[in-house]
């Protein structure tokens, strides 16, 4: 089973990590935590270029599915082979929210890489955590020092939403919209809800 985490910088989804693997190690299952970009030595070089570094928006986003490649056949691939859950903190969802929604980038230009690197492989649930983004905002105010994404402006996160809210529109049977704004107890159990009929729709 491979799950995705996605949602604006502040919505809370990172906090829930820990909780998803231990939630499916208590029914047996052997479980890869891992995130993008990132998740391969390749891929975590090109994080810090990415979250760091000034760039092209159209570089960002090639640079985001080069990372996505590696981590597909290193990481992913062969956990979902071996018969573990894929947890991974973001995936080409994201690239729709930050590069199209957020830069502005042509949704058809990344359908082509994401149709190049993983045509044959989607995620079976994505866990949408969905804020406001001036709720995100304060979140993210005293946090750690905020990386390239975390330093734009409020229009910025708003357009990210706007994308991944309509990324959800068009795939409401895998992405799965979590009230980000309720309590940690809430969402944990809108999250418990929505992975076990995930679970019993695969079986």
């Amino acid at each position: 089973m491979f799950i995705t985490l996605e949602g604006v910088d502040g919505a809370g989804k990172s906090s829930h990590l820990a909780w998803l693997e231990d939630w499916f190690k208590a029914r047996g299952n052997r479980v890869r935590m891992t995130r993008e970009p990132g998740g391969t030595p390749i891929g975590e070089k090109l994080r810090e270029l990415v979250l760091h570094e000034s760039m092209h928006p159209e570089t960002e986003a090639l640079i985001m599915f080069a990372a996505r490649r590696e981590h597909i056949e290193q990481v992913i691939r062969p956990a979902l082979a071996a018969g573990e859950v894929v947890i991974s903190d973001r995936f080409t969802d994201a690239s729709f929210a930050y590069q199209c929604g957020g830069r502005g980038l042509p949704e058809a230009r990344l359908a082509v890489l994401e149709s190049w690197v993983h045509a044959d492989l989607q995620p079976d649930v994505t866990l949408l955590f969905d804020l406001p983004t001036e709720i995100a905002a304060r979140r993210l105010a005293n946090a750690r020092a905020p990386d390239r994404f975390e330093r734009e402006q409020t229009d910025f996160h708003a357009r990210v939403r706007a994308a991944y809210l309509r990324r959800a529109e068009c795939y409401p049977q895998r992405i799965k919209v979590i009230d980000g704004s309720r309590s940690l107890e809430q969402v944990r159990m809108q999250l418990a809800s929505e992975l076990a009929a995930a679970l019993e729709s695969l079986a």
